[in-house]
């Protein structure tokens, strides 16, 4: 198949990478890395992460990548992708470069790879699909400024990428280039299941089950099956009380513990203080004991003079209840005003009275 390209569009990537140098140079910007490699665990196996927009105005160029993936040289690759996407043309080229290395490429969903991110991943081997992870397809866009004639080339453009890019899918996943346009003008998401009944990933990962190991169980740390060291709050361990001959039995366990540790040593220091007051302080003497007095003749004895009789004692005021001050007026009935209400209801009218008799 010929595909005979636009005029302008020879350029286009070469005016895309300009701009973005100058749109970075004018904001004191360096490009970020949009990707990293580095060798797993398994020294077998490289990893490469793409975790960001590919290219694009802020990011680095295919050119970058594509060098160090020259510098890989272990038998097995994994590319692990969380991109929204990016550049078309440097995608597009990060893809062709990963077909082409000679490791054996298994390409890892990890959260999304839409747009051209999805091209990126059918490049590889082998696709898997992380739990939860999503594939994102649609067609081509951009921007033009220019005239009407500018538009239009634009729109073929955009159409005969949409066109590539379709291809790139119907060669990983069968069906015919209309086929997947339809499916990337509609911009249709797809699951890790639906990717897999789709063609476009070859396995969905399952999550291990919850409470089980995915590997073997390990020998806990030293420091995690240490037991607790009691040392530390004043415990010696257990003494045992030794028989001093044969005839004595050893007598039961005793435990010992430092009391200042325990109760701390300012209360511990109280203590001993107040120990110490109570040991030095004088004894205290017993009242003396009357002596018996020897019999003698009785003396009588002189008059008394008649004791002050004490004056009584004022009696105490009561409290001042100040809640029944309060409300003594609501259980005081007024009774001039009451015995005038109600006096009709006791006493006879005997004008009434005796007009009723007559």
């Amino acid at each position: 198949m010929n595909i005979t390209l636009p005029g302008k569009a020879a350029t286009l990537m070469a005016s895309q990478r300009e701009q973005a140098e100058k749109q970075r140079a004018k904001l004191g910007l360096e490009a970020r890395s949009w990707y990293r490699i580095s060798n797993a665990a398994d020294p077998d196996e490289a990893e490469v992460m793409i975790y960001d927009e590919v290219g694009g105005w802020f990011g680095c160029t295919a050119d970058d990548m594509i060098a160090e993936l020259k510098q890989i040289t272990a038998p097995r690759m994994r590319v692990r992708i969380n991109s929204p996407g990016g550049s078309v043309f440097e995608g597009i080229a990060i893809a062709n470069a990963l077909r082409a290395h000679p490791a054996s490429v298994t390409v890892q969903v990890d959260s999304v790879a839409a747009s051209i991110a999805s091209v990126i991943a059918m490049a590889g081997d082998r696709i898997e699909m992380a739990p939860n992870s999503m594939m994102m397809i649609h067609d081509a866009s951009g921007l033009c400024y220019g005239n009407a004639s500018d538009m239009e080339e634009m729109g073929e453009l955009l159409d005969l990428i949409s066109d590539n890019i379709a291809d790139a899918y119907a060669s990983r996943a069968g069906g015919t280039r209309e086929q997947w346009r339809e499916r990337m003008r509609a911009e249709t998401w797809y699951l890790p299941e639906d990717a897999v009944d789709n063609g476009l990933a070859d396995e969905a990962v399952q999550a291990p089950k919850a409470g089980t190991p995915t590997e073997p169980a390990e020998e806990p740390e030293p420091d995690m099956a240490r037991a607790w060291d009691l040392a530390a709050y004043g415990y010696q361990g257990p003494r045992r009380h030794e028989p001093k001959d044969e005839t004595e039995q050893p007598t039961s366990v005793t435990l010992t513990f430092n009391v200042g540790d325990a109760v701390g040593e300012q209360l511990l220091a109280a203590l001993r203080k107040d120990a110490e007051l109570r040991d030095t302080a004088p004894p205290v003497e017993a009242a003396p004991v009357a002596e018996p007095v020897a019999e003698t003749t009785p003396v009588e004895p002189a008059p008394e003079e008649p004791a002050a009789v004490p004056e009584p004692e004022a009696p105490a005021a009561e409290p001042v209840d100040e809640w029944a001050a309060l409300t003594a007026h609501l259980t005081q009935d007024d009774a001039d005003t009451w015995s005038a209400l109600v006096s009709n209801l006791f006493e006879p009218d005997t004008s009434s009275r005796a007009a009723a008799d007559a």
